[in-house]
């Protein structure tokens, strides 16, 4: 039996970023381990020298190990691929980047991604499977949910809470709140792209512009 396996789930424009961050780390914990993209598309049989195979092929291979995180920015799809895989006994693995910076008493949960430039300081909670994009950053007394995702260039100011599954477009910049009041985006929220965040947002809201304001129903 093999020892150790990485499946990185997504080889589209995400996943082929994410794959050289993943490669470094992984090769800390597995020097001879193996790497793999994992998609249902097999039309391309590699990327850069790494091949592609399906989620059940490489739950397939005898590894004493198999790690795996998910390079896909929907939160429903990342949430069904990670039970999935989590299920079938792979483990969560976190990619960071070398310049990415977490400062003190920051708890992130399993699977995140931190990309080049992200910032992360003080008194920060995060849940599982977060995305923070380039150049994004989360000030202090965070609270940030499971399954979020940050675009590019997000900032996200001290006392904010961000609930389940939240999606914050490219360049969109989020007020601070304060200790007895921090601002609050709701479940399942979208931010768009530039917004500027001044407000509350209602959960399964999305909200665009400046100041941002939630989309009218037609």
């Amino acid at each position: 039996m093999m020892s150790h396996a990485l499946g990185l789930v997504g080889k589209s424009g995400f996943g082929r970023e994410v794959m050289p961050l993943a490669e470094s780390n992984f090769r800390e914990v597995s020097s001879d381990g193996s790497i793999w993209y994992l998609d249902h598309d097999l039309t391309e049989p590699q990327f850069g020298g790494i091949v592609v195979m399906t989620e059940q092929e490489f739950v397939r291979q005898e590894f004493t190990k198999k790690y795996f995180n998910v390079a896909i920015a929907d939160h429903a799809v990342r949430m069904k691929v990670a039970v999935k895989l989590e299920g079938l006994g792979c483990i969560p693995f976190a990619i960071a980047a070398d310049n990415s910076i977490v400062l003190d008493r920051v708890d992130i949960g399993v699977g995140s991604i931190l990309c080049s430039f992200t910032h992360i300081t003080s008194d920060v909670k995060i849940g599982k499977y977060f995305h923070g994009n380039i150049y994004s950053y989360i000030a202090h007394d965070c609270v940030i949910g499971d399954y979020v995702t940050f675009a590019p260039r997000v900032s996200c100011n001290g006392n904010i809470h961000i609930h389940d599954n939240a999606y914050i477009g490219t360049g969109a910049v989020i007020k601070q709140g304060t200790p007895t009041n921090p601002l609050i985006i709701g479940e399942g929220a979208i931010v768009g792209m530039g917004a500027i965040v001044t407000k509350n947002v209602a959960p399964y809201t999305t909200v665009v512009g400046n100041p941002a304001r939630p989309i009218e129903r037609r």
